[in-house]
């Protein structure tokens, strides 16, 4: 089965798109559509389903009661709980900053304008799409048990958070005796499991559970630098895995929304 969670605060849209949906064969399965019309009671819905009950995709409203930031809330929610679920917008606000937001800061994988010709069939192609690429995404990320996270040469430890490159621990770049410290450790694992979807700084923050008010770019930067170095070490410290990142491979800066994404050496987009 197909899973879909909306969150949409006007019946008339619920009205007119959910029929469709439901009745498209998205994988060879029914399609099942949760629809919510406030964006508090979709976040509680979230902190309580099941894993075995989580949802395929989201489709979320950007603009709800008033509120322009109510869809930006459900897809934190959403990436925190679950990092790898697609979130589509379905909204009246595209080509707005509102647009913007959602893909600068949430790793939103389509806006779709809801006032635009053929749109039942647009939002079914959409949907199918994202799905089809969550199932043969690029440097796709696979465990080989529950507790190891794998892309590529690199596999992170997902009860130690130790992280591993070519089969070689990852040390402090600092002082190659000792372990490399937890939090470089943890920002790697996060850009790994929302590959290829960068994190901004807030974002990583927030998965952090940091205060926004002290952790800032410089911080993410200097995080970022220290594992650069680390996998260099690895390496023979011949500066190779940073030179490969200016190229586009590795950790790779997100153009200028302070933001860094996880791009593995066999992605066939390089």
């Amino acid at each position: 089965m197909t899973r879909i969670v909306w969150v949409e605060d006007q019946s008339h849209w619920v009205e007119r798109f959910k029929p469709t949906l439901e009745s498209t064969d998205f994988n060879g399965s029914p399609t099942d559509v949760t629809v919510f019309k406030f964006a508090e009671a979709a976040c509680q819905y979230i902190k309580q389903c099941p894993d075995a009950d989580a949802p395929d995709v989201a489709l979320l409203d950007a603009h709800m009661g008033g509120n322009s930031h109510a869809g930006l809330t459900v897809s934190r929610a959403l990436q925190k709980r679950w990092p790898d679920l697609p979130v589509v917008y379905l909204s009246e606000h595209s080509g707005t900053d509102i647009e913007q937001a959602a893909f600068e800061q949430n790793g939103t994988l389509d806006f779709i304008a809801k006032h635009q010709r053929n749109v039942e069939a647009v939002l079914c192609w959409r949907i199918q799409a994202v799905l089809r690429q969550q199932r043969h995404q690029p440097g796709e990320i696979a465990t080989t048990n529950s507790d190891t996270l794998r892309s590529g040469s690199l596999s992170i430890d997902t009860r130690t958070w130790e992280v591993f490159w070519q089969g070689h621990k990852l040390m402090n770049p600092t002082n190659p005796r000792r372990p490399l410290a937890p939090t470089p450790r943890k920002i790697l694992r996060f850009l790994v499991e929302a590959a290829p979807s960068p994190l901004s700084t807030w974002q990583i923050a927030d998965k952090l559970d940091a205060d926004p008010e002290r952790f800032s770019y410089a911080n993410y930067r200097q995080h970022i630098r220290t594992l650069r170095r680390a996998f260099d070490q690895v390496e023979a410290g011949d500066g190779g895995f940073t030179d490969r990142c200016r190229e586009g491979i590795g950790i790779v800066t997100f153009g200028d929304q302070e933001a860094y994404c996880w791009r593995p050496d066999h992605d066939p987009a390089r």
